[in-house]
């Protein structure tokens, strides 16, 4: 069995992460056998609340190939699934303080369950940005001259 682990990159140079939490998904029988096949994708995705249940938008899984009219939506809204008292955490937090709820990456745990990485975050500003570009570059030379 392969090991499925779909993250997105681009969330940890957007945003400074807080807080991390592992959540649940509410999946269609399709949209679980195309997670396996590696097709998803976290890019442009994010989580919000609606009815004091959190849900995460813009999410991409690809239409399962062998399905027939049973298939799912690809950008469809999913229900996570938390402890009521880590979603009141995480209602409070994002409702005081302008933080945002970002998924990180998407994997299938040791019994097979579809589980998504998610972040309490603060958007990071420019200067923070070129600072993390700026460290990034710093890292891969030092890396490159031990090589050597």
């Amino acid at each position: 069995m392969q090991k499925i682990n779909i993250r997105n990159k681009r969330a940890s140079f957007e945003y400074e992460f807080i807080d991390e939490y592992v959540a649940g998904i509410q999946l269609f029988g399709t949209e679980i056998k195309s997670i396996r096949a590696g097709k998803a994708s976290l890019v442009d995705s994010f989580c919000y609340f609606a009815n004091n249940e959190l849900y995460v938008k813009g999410m991409h899984i690809a239409e399962y190939r062998f399905g027939s009219y049973y298939n799912h939506e690809e950008k469809r809204e999913r229900k996570l699934l938390l402890n009521r008292k880590e979603l009141d955490k995480l209602d409070r937090k994002t409702k005081e303080s302008g933080l945002s709820i970002v998924p990180l990456s998407l994997f299938i745990n040791q019994k097979g369950f579809a589980k998504l990485k998610i972040a309490l975050c603060r958007g990071k500003k420019n200067y923070d940005k070129r600072e993390s570009l700026k460290q990034k570059d710093h890292k891969r030379d030092i890396d490159r001259m031990m090589k050597r």
